[in-house]
C-alpha cells in the first residue's frame, strides 16, 4: 500500500449540455497529467442535478462512458463520478439509474448505483435505485465510492471489520461526489467527518459550485479528511482544482493504535 494522490474537481456544471460538460471538465483535469492517482467528478457532471435529465439519460455504450475511459488512459490515473444511465435487467428493463463509473488508464470501468434516491426533490419517481455497494481496489487502496445523499446513511456506509480481509477493513477511502446545495452546507460539512472518524478511513468529498437551472446554489466545500476527521484540503466557493496525498502509513499506524474496529457491531444489511 503506497501513498494514494487524490485529485478533487469542484466545477460549475453546465446545465443540461453534455458535451459541454465533457469539454469542460475535460479542460480542467488536463494539467492533472501524471500528478494525480484518482480525480473526483462531481455528480451528475454531464448535466446537473435535474429529475427532466432523465430524457438525455445515456447508454453504457454512449460517450461519456468513452469520454472517461479516454481521460482515465490520457491522464494516468483513474477517474470517478455518476452520470444518468439508461439500463437494467429482467427485474428492472429499460430503468434509469444515477450511476458512478470508476474508469482506470487499463480500461477497467466499474460502477455503482445510487442507492438512497433524494425524496425531497423526487428523484424516487424518475430513477430506479441502486442494489450493491461497490468497493474496488486502486493503487493498493480499497475504495468505497458513493453519491450525495448516501452520505445521510451510515449504516449502509459502515466500514465492516472481517479478520479475514487484509487490514480487517473493507475499504481504505470513502468517496462521495454531490450536488449538494449550500442551504445544507453544514450537514454536508459534518457528515463527512462523522464518516471518517466511525469508519477509520479517509474521506473525500467533491461537490460542484455554481447555480443550477433550477435556482439551486452550491457552495462547494469539497473537504478531504484524514481518520481522525481533520481536513487535509478544503475548497470555499470557486471553481478549483486539488490535489492532496493521503498517507497509507498514517492509516494503518491510527488502526494500529486505535483497532475501534474489533469492537464494532456485527450486521449485514438487507
Amino acid at each position: 500500500m503506497q501513498d494514494l494522490r487524490i485529485s478533487l474537481v469542484q466545477g460549475d456544471t453546465r446545465w443540461h449540455d453534455p458535451a459541454g460538460n465533457r469539454d469542460y471538465y475535460g479542460r480542467l483535469v488536463a494539467p492533472l497529467r501524471g500528478y494525480t492517482d484518482l480525480v473526483l467528478l462531481p455528480e451528475t457532471f454531464t448535466s446537473g442535478f435535474s429529475n427532466e435529465a432523465i430524457d438525455q439519460a445515456e447508454t453504457m455504450q454512449g460517450p461519456t462512458v468513452d469520454w472517461l475511459r479516454e481521460q482515465s488512459h490520457r491522464l494516468g490515473a483513474a477517474i470517478t463520478g455518476s452520470v444518468q444511465v439508461r439500463d437494467g435487467d429482467c427485474a428492472s428493463p429499460g430503468k434509469v439509474f444515477n450511476r458512478l463509473f470508476f474508469a482506470t488508464p487499463d480500461g477497467g470501468l466499474r460502477h455503482y448505483d445510487k442507492r438512497h434516491l433524494f425524496r425531497y426533490a423526487k428523484e424516487h419517481e424518475r430513477y430506479a435505485a441502486g442494489r450493491e455497494r461497490l468497493t474496488v481496489e486502486w493503487k493498493g487502496w480499497r475504495i468505497c465510492p458513493l453519491v450525495c445523499y448516501d452520505l445521510r446513511f451510515p449504516v449502509y456506509s459502515r466500514n465492516r471489520f472481517d479478520v479475514e480481509r487484509p487490514g480487517g477493513l473493507d475499504y481504505d477511502l470513502l468517496l462521495y461526489v454531490a450536488n449538494w446545495p449550500s442551504a445544507r452546507a453544514y450537514p454536508w460539512k459534518t457528515l463527512l467527518r462523522a464518516r471518517a472518524i466511525e469508519n477509520l478511513c479517509f474521506v473525500a468529498g467533491l461537490n460542484r459550485v455554481g447555480t443550477d437551472g433550477n435556482g439551486l446554489h452550491y457552495a462547494g466545500d469539497s473537504v478531504v479528511v484524514d481518520f481522525l476527521g481533520h481536513p487535509l484540503s478544503e475548497s470555499t466557493d470557486e471553481e478549483i482544482v486539488t490535489t492532496t496525498t493521503l498517507r497509507a502509513d498514517a492509516l494503518l499506524a491510527h488502526r494500529e493504535r486505535f483497532p475501534a474496529m474489533l469492537d464494532g457491531d456485527a450486521f449485514t444489511l438487507a
